[in-house]
């Protein structure tokens, strides 16, 4: 299994970004898919994620209406939009699979991508 982000980068405030996240060696379909962040000192944080054929999707409070995750299973890609971008959205961003729905059912991460909100 393998999950690559890409798509970070320096951003002004109320910019956009979109990341992806390139999976392989796995069925892709069968997996929801999601975005954590972190930033030094705190716990990793969920930032949304979705079910294998997009049916349902789950937002942290923080970021809803801003980002909109998505995913194609004909490219095992998944995307995070993120829109009207904060200060407060600074992180690592990580891809990662979960076994099932849950916040906990992570099993495999990528290796993280920067983005940093700054003027």
């Amino acid at each position: 299994v393998q999950l690559v982000e890409s798509g970070g980068g320096l951003v002004q405030p109320g910019g956009s970004l979109r990341l992806s996240c390139a999976a392989s060696g796995f069925t892709f379909s069968n997996y929801a898919m999601t975005w954590y962040r972190q930033t030094p000192g705190k716990e990793r944080e969920l930032v949304a994620a979705i079910s294998g054929f997009g049916s349902n999707t789950e937002y942290a409070d923080s970021v809803k209406g801003r980002f909109t995750i998505s995913r194609d299973n004909a490219k095992n890609t998944v995307y995070l939009q993120m829109n009207s971008l904060e200060p407060e959205d600074t992180a690592v961003y990580y891809c990662a699979r979960w076994r099932y729905w849950g916040p906990n059912e992570y099993d495999y991460w990528g290796q993280g991508t920067q983005v940093t909100v700054s003027p």
